[in-house]
């Protein structure tokens, strides 16, 4: 990318945890700026979604059902309907036919999707203004009030918001238990674009920036890393 752009991106301005202006910061072009995939997010999405279902739904046929051996009545003479077995999937109690049954709905993501697609997530936020970057998160006690306060003094307390850590503390985790309808951590290392997508906002440590650069460009100076790639990749969409 030439220099020529990257000076035309501004500065972000980080917050302290009591919503006073910090300093200020250039986010990654490549993590933050990137053209929004919605196709390659939408196809993420699904792909999470498949993954978290467990599967185990079972309904039994009419041979798994218990019973139903003897013949109902004889076959002629009773003026009703022949059947041959009370667990017929007609009857109440019976089989079912085309039940669900345990099955596995695991889909196998690549890699190299699983980043491009947590680029365009951060991307989307950052291009909605939905990101907030704080220069650090420490609370003196593992109370919810302690989290309160901070999503009070960023403005983010009546919002769902998903908050990008580094090794989080375990006061900052404990704090954070009761808040779930509106907050939820989430370690850099394990975030994902279904994560940043399910959130109306994002909160960032600032520290955990140059680890994403490491996490999804291999280094903050991976610009050639990632130039040398981009012909491969528009090789494999032609095909």
């Amino acid at each position: 990318m030439s220099t020529s752009r990257t000076k035309k991106i501004p500065k972000t301005t980080v917050l302290d945890q009591k919503g006073r202006i910090a300093g200020e910061i250039h986010l990654p072009v490549e993590i933050f700026y990137a053209r929004v995939n919605a196709r390659l997010l939408s196809q993420v999405s699904v792909m999470y979604s498949a993954n978290q279902r467990r599967g185990t739904a079972d309904t039994k046929t009419r041979r798994e059902v218990r019973g139903g051996g003897k013949k109902p009545w004889r076959q002629k003479g009773t003026g009703r309907a022949r059947h041959g077995s009370i667990r017929s999937p007609i009857w109440r109690g019976g089989g079912v036919v085309f039940g669900p049954h345990p099955k596995d709905y695991y889909v196998h993501i690549p890699v190299q999707l699983k980043r491009q697609a947590l680029i365009s997530a951060l991307s989307m936020k950052n291009a909605q203004s939905k990101l907030t970057v704080v220069d650090s998160v420490r609370l003196a006690r593992p109370k919810t009030n302690e989290w309160v306060h901070v999503l009070e003094a960023l403005k983010l307390v009546d919002r769902n918001t998903l908050c990008v850590l580094t090794d989080p503390s375990e006061e900052v985790k404990r704090a954070a238990h009761n808040l779930g309808y509106c907050l939820r951590l989430k370690d850099v290392r394990d975030c994902s674009a279904y994560d940043v997508m399910n959130y109306d906002r994002l909160l960032i440590e600032k520290r955990a920036i140059p680890s994403l650069e490491t996490r999804l460009l291999g280094g903050p100076s991976a610009n050639a890393e990632t130039d040398s790639e981009s012909p491969k990749e528009k090789k494999g969409e032609s095909k």
